[in-house]
């Protein structure tokens, strides 16, 4: 048996965090002593793995509440789940570490890099999920028409969209020397706002939050960052250029 103390230390969370699980009946302790303590025995300590490894999937606690608590809900076949889903985000980041490497010696003119080498790594569940984070901010309905909207595409023609999608960057990276009002960064932004339309049609205030997204949010601004470094600010002032003069 462990102790609130013990277990807390040895799973990596708080206490307070392990207090909260217990109040909300997601873990409880495998039986408190006279002396209120909390204790918790191995089927408490797999329960928490559980916990956790939904958690590290940005599952939100009644989520997973809702899941453990099932009649049917069985623990290996949640590890194998586990295990898959964590394959599958394991050779994501690898290839994002080969294409980090990469960069850093094209950067230091070690090596030659493609351009299209520079997206490497951004995978088609990458490009919808950006459409995706963008849509939630503004109409859950809209995030869910995506989804069928991209799932109707073939695989031909989402290839074909990621290809553009690359090409909208790489164009948009190419023009940034002649500044964010210039007619070929206009055409950029154009060129990106047309691209949108394969996953929802945003309107021209959707489209101002979607580029302060790219600067303001770590996980678009990291991505956009190995791209270019000045690539988000960049997308920023163009497209605030561009909702200025469509709204003339």
């Amino acid at each position: 048996m462990f102790t609130v103390k013990q277990l807390s230390k040895m799973a990596g969370v708080t206490p307070r965090t392990l207090h909260h699980y217990d109040d909300i009946g997601l873990l409880k302790p495998s039986r408190i002593g006279d002396n209120g303590y909390r204790y918790y025995g191995e089927e408490s300590l797999l329960k928490l793995q559980q916990i956790l490894f939904y958690r590290e999937l940005d599952f939100p606690l009644e989520e997973i509440k809702k899941l453990m608590g099932r009649r049917d809900f069985d623990l290996l076949t949640a590890l194998e789940s586990h295990k898959e889903s964590l394959g599958r985000q394991m050779e994501r980041v690898k290839r994002l570490l080969v294409t980090v490497e990469h960069t850093i010696q094209h950067v230091k003119g070690e090596k030659l890099m493609s351009q299209k080498g520079l997206f490497e790594g951004f995978s088609e569940e990458e490009q919808e999920k950006y459409a995706q984070e963008a849509e939630k901010i503004y109409d859950p309905e809209t995030v869910r028409e995506s989804n069928r909207k991209w799932k109707s595409y073939s695989a031909t023609k989402k290839e074909a969209i990621m290809a553009e999608g690359r090409q909208v960057y790489e164009d948009m990276i190419a023009v940034m020397p002649k500044g964010a009002a210039s007619v070929e960064a206009q055409a950029a932004v154009e060129h990106w706002r047309r691209h949108m339309d394969y996953f929802w049609t945003p309107n021209l205030e959707q489209l101002l939050g979607i580029a302060n997204g790219y600067n303001g949010d770590p996980r678009f601004r990291e991505n956009f960052d190995k791209m270019h470094p000045q690539l988000a600010e960049f997308m920023l002032e163009a497209v605030k250029v561009y909702v200025k003069n469509k709204e003339k």
